[in-house]
């Protein structure tokens, strides 16, 4: 299964998390201090909702959540056939999960897409203490 991923930054998670719950009519599948995500069925779409004081309402990363590895790893090679150049990163960690994933450079307009798969749940944001944004 293949889904568009919206990582928005918001100011408030509380106040986001309802109304995302209400608009979606699904609860978060995961939440930790400063981050929520849901998986809707319909749309399919994961939204990632990261709190980032003075930057709510923008976009944070946009993204491609993919089945497996395999799937990340064909969609690269037809990425990169096409011209497009990426950045590699394998066994990360980033919002609250240990991912096999890339990083599509130079998008027309500097915003930043990824193709990614879930391995594992993990209970940092990244690697390193949590920070403001993703990846």
């Amino acid at each position: 299964m293949s889904r568009i991923q919206l990582a928005l930054n918001v100011e408030n998670l509380e106040e986001s998390v309802a109304f995302y719950s209400t608009l979606f009519g699904v609860e978060p599948a995961k939440t930790k201090p400063g981050y929520a995500n849901f998986a809707v069925a319909e749309p399919p779409l994961k939204l990632v909702l990261v709190e980032n004081s003075g930057h709510g309402g923008t976009i944070n990363h946009l993204g491609v959540e993919v089945a497996d590895t395999d799937t990340v790893d064909a969609e690269q090679t037809r990425l990169h056939a096409a011209g497009f150049a990426s950045v590699d990163e394998r066994a990360t960690t980033c919002c609250y999960a240990k991912q096999d994933k890339f990083w599509v450079e130079n998008a027309p307009n500097g915003e930043r897409w990824e193709v990614y798969t879930v391995l594992a749940d993990s209970d940092t944001f990244n690697a390193e203490p949590a920070a403001a944004g993703c990846c």
